[in-house]
């Protein structure tokens, strides 16, 4: 009799355009009996089905046009349980045994606020238990469960973080997130004009990446296998011809410097104006956002005269609303001249760990955009990463003419 708990374990994690229809929900059943009979235990991490997320959003919006945010993860959670229990039968249908699993029943634990819920803790016992009988563990991503007893969801991209912590979680030798792309590329397909597939990337390379904007993976997902040194393959669930992305520690790579090009248009910069240049004004405005769950990127102060300072910082267009009602509430408090803010900018980033060993690159960056006429507004750099703050309507043009010259007809 076979000892199914000697063979090594892999998790998948299938998107929502891979389980879109019954089809696709057969077609991925047959991929992961493929990976069963090759010798894995393997536990399935899924998404809701196709654009479900979003119906049910837009579904809430019709019927009160508001939005509390347990109720919304209630709502948003069904989604995924759909999407277990029909691959569960697909693959009994293909003469695997399979047993589908929620949040609560997988012991994935969350705290934080509603709809961007945080993993501490994950007691996978009756995975595991199913996982050492041969059953194949079909688990709900996106989701997890409070202290209290509340469904919280994990965010935009929560399904690769749920995939990630299981592996982690069980000792998995691999994580596959397997979606509608062939991997990840050096820049946004939609944008640039050749765009090339990076074989292997770490992860730190990787995190700068969806950190800058790449939607092509969520930055926490990456942190948390770099944590625990969980190797991820990125590929296509559509394609099994072509080989897709690996990211792991220090990957033996050749060839470019600069690894992709990024951009985020769902930025917003705010900033302070006339702020007293006493101590503790920046800790009491990072604080006060932080408490209320905006997180503030690319901070500059600029010292000016007279004791007074201009702060600004960027936040994510989905919390400015929640900016900039902080800061001016910080600002009455301290009696700064106002606050300002600005929806029209995007964030455009070359990504690549050599860009600290090689002071030309910078120059080269800014006499790329200064050639096409583009205005830089703002500048931050990382030992990974250089990104200028550019106007949304140029953000593309940056993107496209970087990627050429950086990376398309790279010189160095």
């Amino acid at each position: 009799m076979m000892d199914y708990a000697e063979l090594p374990l892999t998790v998948l994690k299938f998107g929502g355009t891979s389980v879109a229809g019954p089809e696709r929900m057969r077609h991925v059943a047959r991929l992961v009996k493929k990976v069963r009979d090759s010798g894995y235990r393997v536990a399935v991490v899924v998404s809701a089905m196709g654009n479900m997320t979003d119906d049910l959003l837009a579904l809430a919006k019709d019927v009160a046009n508001t939005e509390n945010g347990r109720e919304m993860d209630q709502l948003l959670a069904t989604g995924e349980q759909q999407s277990v229990a029909l691959l569960a039968l697909a693959l009994q249908k293909y003469g695997l045994a399979a047993q589908s699993f929620t949040a609560l029943q997988a012991g994935i634990k969350a705290k934080g606020f509603p709809m961007e819920g945080r993993i501490y803790s994950i007691e996978p016992r009756n995975v595991e238990k199913v996982l050492n009988e041969g059953v194949v563990a079909v688990i709900t991503g996106f989701q997890a469960i409070t202290d209290s007893g509340d469904v919280i969801t994990l965010g935009r991209g929560g399904s690769d973080l749920s995939a990630v912590a299981i592996a982690g979680a069980l000792g998995a030798e691999s994580c596959r997130l397997l979606k509608d792309v062939k991997g990840i590329m050096t820049g946004d397909p939609r944008v640039v004009k050749k765009p090339r597939k990076i074989d292997r990337i770490g992860f730190e390379e990787c995190m700068e990446m969806a950190v800058q904007g790449a939607n092509v993976l969520q930055a926490r997902s990456v942190e948390l296998a770099a944590r625990y040194n969980i190797p991820l393959y990125v590929g296509s669930s559509f394609s099994e011809e072509e080989e897709g992305t690996w990211v792991m520690s220090n990957p033996v790579t050749e060839g470019l410097i600069i690894k992709a090009v990024v951009h985020d248009s769902e930025v917003a910069k705010v900033v302070l104006l006339g702020v007293p240049d006493v101590p503790g004004v920046a800790a009491r405005l990072f604080t006060s956002l932080a408490q209320n769950g905006v997180g503030a990127e690319m901070i500059i102060q600029n010292n000016m005269r007279g004791g007074v300072n201009d702060i600004g910082f960027l936040v994510k267009k989905a919390n400015l609303e929640t900016a900039i009602r902080v800061s001016r509430e910080i600002c009455r408090e301290i009696e700064a001249q106002g606050v300002s803010f600005d929806t029209e900018i995007a964030r455009v980033t070359i990504v690549g760990a050599g860009i600290a060993n090689h002071p030309e690159i910078p120059s080269k960056m800014f006499t790329i955009l200064a050639e096409k006429g583009i205005n830089i507004e703002m500048i931050a750099s990382t030992a990974l990463a250089l990104t200028c703050i550019v106007g949304s309507d140029r953000a593309k043009e940056a993107v496209g003419a970087l990627h050429e010259n950086f990376i398309e007809g790279a010189s160095f």
